[in-house]
């Protein structure tokens, strides 16, 4: 439970003080709201944020969204940029191990009238379709050429292989594919995880919804990002890379903390000058050559995430095409956006008055940059870039856009969902799958999952309120509101 100080800076952010500890050497900033706050004291949120306070060569504060929770170093949740010339580091602890876990959003001509008739079957055939569940394995065979392909250009890989279209790649963050990885850098044991789980779901808060428009905010934001009106059918995917991104974590935290030793402060690397307050938030100089080795193998996991869900927008795609295919309906479906939700790059903000390049941190948080920024793509570049905030199970996701003012306080950046509030063991101890499916079923939601373990850890309950937790991104002005969805079908693995 916090005990320390939290100050209200405006009615969604609060600070904690540079001044609660002596070796932090920012203020840690929560966006959050009187609503939403009592949530953050109830776990170690608010000391990480602290301890990420300590980092060196920080540009501005640690920042935590109003979806923060306790995490692996940083908050889930967390957001810190860092200078190289001002001894700026990177720590893997600020990425987390399911690198690049993200979501894609897919849109549709169809109704939720036209759709709702083959919903179960549509839904039964992507379950068949997309792997899913602990351990899941892909549908398709690469070879360890094809891996190393995957691994540097993303989801050009699978376009390139048939699995979709030049154009998806347009709307994605970073193209589909970071310059700069280096696939010599990961473990053979992490590509060994990687070659029989490309294409698949995974378990976990990992998802397929097919959702329907609820609501439109701003009708030309939406017409922009191919939301067309109320009804609309939209898919959501949220998955990651796998347990090729989970071992390059694990990998090169076994690596940094070999150059960390306990000392009466922390933890503390006399090769590299620096002490760190948590074992979790061991970090490397940029520039150096264990931050160049970190980076390059963190990019080629974030490649490999992004080809995951190109593979899987491709069976998505085939679903829906097989069970609508003779009505006369148009099955096309076009990516709107894709963002990453846990990743470091380097991106130009500028601090104090300068332009600069920083090592952004985003770990459980969005990109969100605003109009006309470099990086957006040019058919966003007037209403910005979108934002993609799925809800918890059988409640509302958003379409949001970026804004200039997170370009000022978040170096653009929003939060990622709606966070958790019970341990997924908790939320074990606390529901029934079958009384969870029970009751999203008399809602018309249809439910298929890999097990009813996951049901139960991915209950409504065991989330925040995500409309709550979008009323402050907004309110603080790092996000606008797009339009709203609700699920029609969910897949859980």
């Amino acid at each position: 439970m916090w005990q320390g100080p939290f100050e209200k800076v405006t009615d969604y952010i609060y600070r904690i003080p540079m001044s609660y500890r002596e070796d932090m050497k920012a203020d840690g900033l929560f966006f959050t709201s009187e609503k939403m706050r009592e949530d953050l004291f109830k776990d170690e949120a608010c000391e990480q944020l602290a301890n990420v306070s300590t980092l060196p060569g920080l540009a501005g504060p640690s920042l935590a969204m109003p979806d923060a929770h306790w995490g692996y170093g940083f908050p889930i949740g967390g957001v810190a940029a860092t200078l190289q010339e001002e001894g700026g580091v990177v720590s893997p602890g600020g990425v987390g191990f399911d690198i690049n876990c993200g979501v894609r959003l897919l849109r549709t001509s169809l109704t939720a009238t036209d759709v709702q008739p083959f919903i179960k079957d549509i839904t039964d055939a992507m379950f068949k379709n997309v792997p899913s569940g602990v351990g899941s394995k892909a549908r398709i065979r690469v070879s360890n050429r094809d891996l190393d392909d995957i691994l540097t250009i993303g989801a050009k890989w699978a376009v390139d292989q048939g699995y979709g279209q030049e154009k998806d790649l347009e709307r994605m963050e970073e193209n589909g594919g970071m310059t700069g990885a280096d696939h010599n850098e990961v473990s053979v044991r992490a590509k060994a995880r990687g070659l029989t789980q490309v294409g698949s779901l995974g378990a976990g808060n990992h998802f397929l919804e097919v959702q329907k428009v609820d609501e439109i905010y701003d009708p030309l934001a939406a017409k922009a990002m191919g939301i067309d009106a109320k009804d609309q059918v939209v898919v959501l995917i949220h998955t990651g890379s796998r347990g090729l991104g989970y071992q390059v974590c694990e990998d090169k935290v076994r690596e940094l903390e070999s150059h960390y030793m306990k000392d009466g402060r922390g933890f503390r690397s006399n090769d590299f000058n620096i002490t760190v307050p948590d074992k979790q938030l061991v970090s490397a100089p940029l520039g150096t050559d264990e931050a160049n080795s970190y980076l390059g193998a963190m990019r080629s996991a974030a490649n490999y995430a992004w080809a995951n869900r190109q593979l899987i927008t491709h069976w998505v795609r085939e679903s829906f095409s097989s069970v609508i295919k003779g009505t006369g309906f148009d099955t096309e479906m076009s990516v709107v956006y894709d963002v990453a939700h846990n990743i470091a790059k380097m991106e130009e903000h500028t601090i104090k008055g300068r332009r600069r390049m920083v090592c952004v941190h985003r770990k459980g948080a969005t990109r969100a940059f605003g109009p006309s920024s470099e990086g957006v793509p040019s058919v966003y570049s007037a209403v910005g870039q979108p934002v993609l905030i799925p809800g918890d199970m059988g409640t509302a996701s958003y379409l949001l856009a970026g804004t200039e003012r997170a370009m000022e306080l978040t170096f653009g950046s929003t939060c990622h969902g709606a966070g958790r509030v019970l341990s997924r063991s908790k939320a074990i101890e606390n529901f029934r799958s079958n009384d969870i499916i029970r009751e999203l079923s008399s809602r018309g939601i249809y439910v298929r999952a890999a097990s009813p373990k996951v049901v139960a850890e991915e209950a409504p309950q065991a989330y925040k309120d995500v409309d709550a937790v979008v009323e402050v991104v907004c309110g603080a002005g790092i996000s606008k509101r797009v339009a709203r969805m609700v699920p029609m079908a969910v897949i859980k693995g």
